[in-house]
Parts: structure tokens; sequence; C-alpha cells
């Protein structure tokens, strides 16, 4: 999928809300296929650092490169690390940040990514290619411990009952390929016809979303746009399930005004002055019409607030996660 052909959830409204202008500087920190890049420098006559840490996602970008000029700078490092990157650019202020969360339409295409359960590919899941991936998880991992991610990262109900299943099979035979990871767990969930979603749904989520530590990533991200951001600077962030819309929305809260609305599950934290005000007054969804020709589009939401000219807040948001003696890191060689 070309960057041209690729049109991203909720664009006019992202690009709307930033309201790009002439001379600023922007980050679109998951380029992706560069919809969001594309729609803001077409805006604006301004400057765009688009983030990915794929590099097929920068490489793919040749054309929209040649299109834009030095108006486009593309940098392979996940937007966590925007804050160095960007200091290594000679910048230390933007005017906007836009966050498209979750995996791409293109890594979901692609098989030999291993994203989706729906094509037959390697168990990678890894948006930068690394290790560990989610075959070394599968492979690796006790049935606590696959259970807690599917639990934990993917809210799947029968999580210890697949990972049973999954441990269980592999003493047969190793797990290789995406469709026989999904065979294992269709038969550890009978009855699941019974749904509209595939029992393989959420355990690939759960998986992604570990291997790939999207919620550590995106509070990390948060945080540094929070430094990065100028007054009057917008952040936008799009988000596709429940665990990392809580963290935007949580984010949001402990920032906003105190008579701003938020969560009645996470009250404002911060006792120092707010540091955003509320673009929206609540989350927005996209519309029937884009729902009908992308159904991906369907989950999305879009949240976003304006910098004020408070200090960065000093305020730490709950991260959804496994224990801390769980980690990434346990599933390199060195596991046994």
């Amino acid at each position: 999928m070309s960057a041209a052909a690729h049109t991203p959830v909720m664009a006019r409204e992202v690009v709307s809300a930033l309201a790009p202008r002439e001379n600023g500087i922007y980050v679109d920190a998951t380029f992706g296929a560069g919809g969001y890049t594309r729609a803001i420098l077409t805006a604006a006559n301004c400057i765009v650092y688009g983030f990915d840490r794929d590099p097929t996602a920068i490489e793919r970008a040749k054309a929209l490169v040649a299109e834009f000029g030095d108006r486009l700078r593309l940098i392979n490092r996940p937007f966590a690390e925007m804050e160095e990157a960007l200091a290594e650019q000679g910048v230390d202020g933007v005017d906007g940040i836009v966050f498209d969360l979750g995996v791409s339409s293109m890594q979901l295409d692609e098989a030999e990514r291993g994203f989706s359960f729906r094509r037959e590919g390697p168990l990678s899941m890894r948006m930068d290619g690394g290790k560990p991936d989610a075959g070394d998880i599968i492979a690796k991992g006790d049935a606590r411990e696959l259970a807690a991610i599917f639990r934990t990262y993917g809210e799947e109900k029968r999580a210890g009952r697949i990972a049973r299943a999954i441990v269980a099979a592999r003493e047969a035979a190793p797990i290789a390929t995406t469709t026989e990871l999904a065979s294992i767990v269709e038969a550890a969930a009978p009855n699941w016809g019974k749904s509209k979603t595939h029992p393989a749904t959420r355990v690939f989520q759960g998986l992604r979303i570990f291997v790939n530590d999207e919620l550590g990533q995106l509070v990390a991200g948060l945080r540094a746009a929070e430094r990065l951001l100028r007054p009057a600077g917008r952040v936008l962030v799009v988000t596709f399930h429940s665990l990392e819309d809580r963290i935007a929305k949580r984010f949001f809260a402990n920032r906003f005004p105190s008579g701003a609305r938020g969560s009645r599950h996470a009250p404002p934290a911060a006792k120092s002055a707010p540091t955003f005000e509320p673009i929206f007054a609540k989350a927005l969804a996209p519309g029937d019409e884009e729902v009908t020709v992308n159904i991906r589009a369907r989950s999305a939401r879009l949240r976003g607030g304006v910098r004020l000219a408070a200090p960065f807040a000093q305020v730490g948001e709950e991260r959804l996660g496994l224990p801390h003696s769980m980690t990434l890191k346990c599933f390199n060689e060195g596991k046994q």
C-alpha cells in the first residue's frame, strides 16, 4: 500500500483539530503509510518529522519525500524516543503531535509480518523486526506467563485455558506459524462461533502489545509530547482499543483544568497547574460513512489537548502491565 493510496482514520478531524500553521513544526509519531503527514503538509507550509520504528515504513516513503522535499524528515526510531531524536536534529519545541496507535493496515495485510491470524506467516509481530518476537514468547512462556499476557493485554477471559492448550500443543511440535497458533486457540475456545469475534483476535492483540511494549511506549510518548509542545501546541491521539484509550484518557484527565471533563475512574491527580486544555468535550468517534468505507475505523476514538504555559507536570500514569518480575527481557535467549 502506497502513501498516496492510504487514507488514515479520522484524517479530516485530526487535521482540523491540529490546525497546522505556516512555518510550524509537527510530529507524525506513527508515520506508517504517511497519510496524516501528507494531510498536514498539504494543509500548511510547515515541516513534519515522521517517526516509525518499522524500517519498511521508512523505506516506502521515498515518493512522499520526493514530493515534499526537506519539509518531510523521517526518523526510524520509536516515538517514545522523539525528544532525544529531535534534540539531535536541533529541535527543542514543536507545534503539534499526532499519535495513530496500534498496528497499521499494511502490517496486518502482509502475512510475512505475522500480525494477522487470518494469513499464514511466521510468528513475529515485532514492528521493528527485532527479537524476542511473538514466536519466542509462545515457545518459551509457561502457562502462567502466557495467560497473564493474554489476560492483561488481550483482555481475554479464557486466557488460562488457551495458555494451557498452547503449552500442551508445543510439547508435540513447535508452533511456528500464525495459522497454527490460531487453530490451537480456536480449539481451546468451544462455541466461539456464537461470538462475532474470532477467539484468536484477543490472543494476537495481547502478544503484539507485549512484544512491542505498546503501552509503555505510549506513556513515554505522551510525556515526551508534553515536554516538547510549545504553548498553544496541540497533541492528538487516535486509539483503537480500551487499553490504550484508557491511558490517553487518564493522561489528559490528570492534566486538564479541574473543571474539564475527566474519567470518573481516574480523577485528576495533579496538584500543580494544568498543562493542557481539552480540544473536545469528549472523545470523538468516526462517522458512519467512514466506518462503512473502512471497517477497521469502527473502534477508533480521538482525544486531544492544547498545551498551556505551565511547566511539565510531574504526574505518573498507572501503567496497565504485567508484574515487574515479568518483562520482555525474560524471553531473550537466556530464558530456559
